[in-house]
């Protein structure tokens, strides 16, 4: 059972309510600043996308 950010509900359980299987080390990641460890893509560029505790979102762009 994961706990989703902002959520009242500490027992849902997301695999099931959305039949879907969640790997257990990304599950970890959830309630972390750290991204989980990925390739560079081609183009050089990631976008960066925040959603603070009101629903506001931002997103940006960086060369990496």
């Amino acid at each position: 059972m994961l706990r989703m950010p902002g959520s009242s509900e500490i027992g849902m359980n997301t695999e099931r309510s959305n039949d879907a299987e969640i790997n257990k080390e990304a599950g970890l990641y959830i309630h972390s600043n750290t991204s989980r460890p990925f390739n560079k893509p081609k183009s050089g560029r990631i976008a960066v996308k925040v959603i603070n505790y009101l629903g506001d979102e931002a997103m940006k762009v960086y060369a990496v």
